[in-house]
């Protein structure tokens, strides 16, 4: 039995804005100086149209931003700083600034996150951080402008729920959001700060109520999802002093990034077929409504598995298409495979968050995301009709995009399926695939025996099994519009381009 679906190209729509264009992330700030990472980033722009970066550790000391040399006092500089944001504002986009980690001297414990070991504790100094901040404000206004600066975002540091992340309970980020949003207004009321920048959608009621009864200054909320939140939160990862959980303060202090990966992965897999296809938008749905006016933004979000293959293209585009209407923006994470946060692991294809390899190749994330950009931003009604085929229909008034993906987030009851697509209204129909074996650069990597490293043909070879290649196709005339039958493969988003006559 077929699956079938019949869209109206000539059906009026609904404004359908790309809101996951709005950001994307990157891994540590230092790498942004890396010319790899730039030209990465400045691919990702044009081809996709992400507008603004969000990545971790500005003020680490590899940023040598706020130091104590050797001899004499400390100092302050904004020169990396300075260089990341020019190359942004150059190449057309703009920086989502998360504040911290703490630097080195400023940081009144030892604990520190990841391989590039950002500090993650209060400052020992509070007017010191204060300083620090007005400074950065004052130095970004005088160096792009205030109408510039005033359309970029302040986010107070990055999931101050986990433990790993901030080295104190939720009154101390609390009051470390408070001291810094106020310092920011005081430079200038025209910036925008927020947060609470959590992971598992956490602490959003509290963080608004805190801000409305302090009079704290507060202009969108940020947190953070993926579908293995659910997890975590059951493992007790949501910081000191909150409900959740077996796992202590203590428990977490000497572990190390990798043990706590294991942890995770430990609890994911024992949610395995546990969570809904549309986990993420319920998660979306309860967040939003614990905003309440303010705006809300997702600054990290993606998968918990399988990031090289055709699985995360269809993740992705089933996640979109459920959450529309449900936030300001969304920041997937991330823009590279060249990523630190457990060292830079060897191999093209390591399972990483990117949607580009370490060499730049486009996974079919990329692709997919992709294909979106190029898409209309009006989107045709198309009710569901299977548990996991479905259709995201959008136009422009002039072409179309018919994305068929065929996805579940467990992989469950996924097979192969037989497609019965009527376009009404469509002319020149072209179509491409995302599956095992189209859109598929780490199928060609194995079939060169998986080398760790690559040279340049190996390279171009890999780009050239990563392009989504579009062939024209003829449906069958019905009184309805052209019927097209195909299969659609597990995990595989099928695409339509036309031309609407």
């Amino acid at each position: 039995m077929s699956v079938n679906y019949k869209v109206d190209l000539h059906e009026k729509g609904t404004p359908y804005p790309h809101y996951w264009e709005f950001c994307v992330g990157s891994c540590h700030a230092a790498t942004l100086l890396r010319a790899d990472v730039q030209e990465h980033i400045r691919k990702a722009h044009r081809d996709i149209g992400f507008r603004y970066i969000r990545f971790h550790g500005l003020f680490d000391d590899d940023m040598s931003v706020y130091f104590s040399p050797l001899i004499g006092d400390q100092v302050t500089s904004f020169y990396n700083i300075d260089l990341i944001f020019d190359f942004l504002l150059d190449i057309g986009m703009k920086p989502f600034i998360e504040l911290g980690f703490m630097p080195s001297c400023l940081a009144s414990t030892g604990q520190t996150t990841f391989h590039y070991k950002g500090y993650t504790s209060m400052p020992n100094d509070e007017e010191a951080w204060k300083k620090l901040i007005r400074d950065l404000a004052e130095h970004l206004i005088e160096r792009y402008g205030l109408a510039e600066v005033s359309e970029w975002f302040f986010e107070v540091w990055n999931e101050p729920n986990l433990h790993f992340f901030f080295d104190g309970t939720q009154e101390d980020y609390f009051h470390l959001y408070e001291i810094t949003a106020r310092t920011l207004k005081e430079v200038d009321p025209c910036l925008k700060v927020g947060g609470p920048a959590t992971s598992v959608n956490a602490w959003i009621p509290d963080f608004v109520n805190f801000c409305k009864c302090n009079d704290v200054p507060v202009d969108f909320v940020s947190t953070h999802h993926y579908p293995s939140d659910d997890p975590l939160s059951s493992a007790g990862m949501n910081g000191p002093g909150k409900k959740g959980g077996g796992m202590s303060k203590e428990d977490m202090k000497n572990m190390t990034p990798e043990e706590i990966k294991k942890i995770i992965a430990a609890f994911i897999q024992k949610k395995e077929n546990k969570n809904p296809r549309d986990v993420l938008a319920r998660m979306t749905k309860k967040a939003k409504e614990e905003a309440g006016t303010l705006p809300l933004y997702y600054t990290e979000w993606n998968g918990s598995h399988d990031f090289d293959n055709n699985y995360q293209a269809a993740f992705i585009i089933q996640t979109l298409a459920y959450n529309h209407d449900l936030v300001e923006g969304y920041s997937y994470w991330t823009v590279s495979d060249i990523f630190e946060e457990m060292g830079m692991k060897p191999g093209p294809f390591k399972n990483e968050f990117g949607i580009q390899t370490n060499h730049g190749v486009p996974k079919p994330s990329y692709r997919l995301f992709e294909a979106l950009h190029a898409a209309g931003d009006i989107r045709l009604d198309v009710p569901s009709a299977d548990p996991n085929v479905e259709v995201l229909a959008l136009t422009n008034g002039d072409e179309a995009t018919v994305f068929v993906y065929n996805h579940d987030l467990e992989r469950r009851t996924v097979k192969d399926e037989e497609v019965e697509l009527t376009l009404a209204g469509a002319a020149d129909v072209w179509k491409a695939v995302i599956d095992e074996t189209h859109t598929a650069p780490v199928r060609c990597w194995e079939a060169m025996g998986s080398p760790a490293y690559l040279n340049k043909a190996q390279v171009l070879a890999l780009n050239e099994a990563s392009v989504l290649k579009y062939e024209k196709v003829r449906g069958e005339e019905t009184g309805a519009g052209q019927k097209f039958c195909f299969t659609a493969g597990p995990e595989s988003v099928t695409i339509f381009k036309c031309r609407i006559q």
